[in-house]
């Protein structure tokens, strides 16, 4: 892959169909939704939140999903703050029911290193106790340097150090798509 050059590998019916398969898959592993919370993970973890709650509705017709969907910033639980560019702390926002024994689902775009969701059970360990915690992430692409694997995948995606994943999604990016573009050698950091 030349320099600069990008090569799409999920269309936006191909993250519609990952985002339906998902929410299938919760609710099978939970048998419904009753006790399931999503959170998801600043930026572009909490309209992919949104959009799995709203798949999850479909099914189940008596979710509400702004009443079991919420926000979990978790820039101030990571231990790289320092070499992260500065960004605005976005507030943290949890379903009226809470989060105390329930299964909390932590939704991402991109898994990478997991440092990102190590930062995320550290908040919610701030924020009460979930009987348990799963982790939806629309994209894999390895390179892990903690223990730590999503239940839920919307694609696998092998990559090297010097390629660059990008989620575009609607409502942040006006269309939805993910890409694959080389470039450097990149910092380790989940949101790519």
């Amino acid at each position: 892959m030349a320099l600069g050059s990008e090569r799409t590998v999920l269309t936006k019916d191909d993250i519609n169909r990952a985002l339906t398969r998902i929410a299938h898959e919760i609710l099978e592993r939970n048998r419904g939704a009753s006790s399931v919370v999503l959170l998801g993970i600043p930026t572009r973890g909490v309209p992919l939140a949104t959009r799995l709650a709203r798949r999850l509705a479909a099914v189940e017709p008596w979710i509400e999903p702004t009443a079991i969907t919420g926000t979990l910033d978790v820039t101030m639980y990571r231990d790289d703050l320092r070499r992260q560019p500065t960004r605005t702390i976005e507030p943290m926002s949890l379903p009226p029911s809470g989060i105390d024994d329930r299964v909390v689902v932590l939704v991402d775009d991109v898994l990478y290193s997991g440092r990102t969701v190590r930062a995320a059970l550290d908040a919610l360990s701030d924020l009460g106790r979930p009987r348990s915690v799963q982790l939806a992430v629309l994209v894999d692409r390895g390179h892990r340097e903690l223990p730590i694997r999503a239940d839920y995948v919307g694609k696998n995606l092998p990559t090297s150090h010097t390629e660059r994943v990008h989620v575009r999604l609607s409502e942040i990016d006006g269309a939805d798509g993910v890409v694959i573009s080389a470039g450097a050698a990149e910092p380790k950091e989940e949101a790519q």
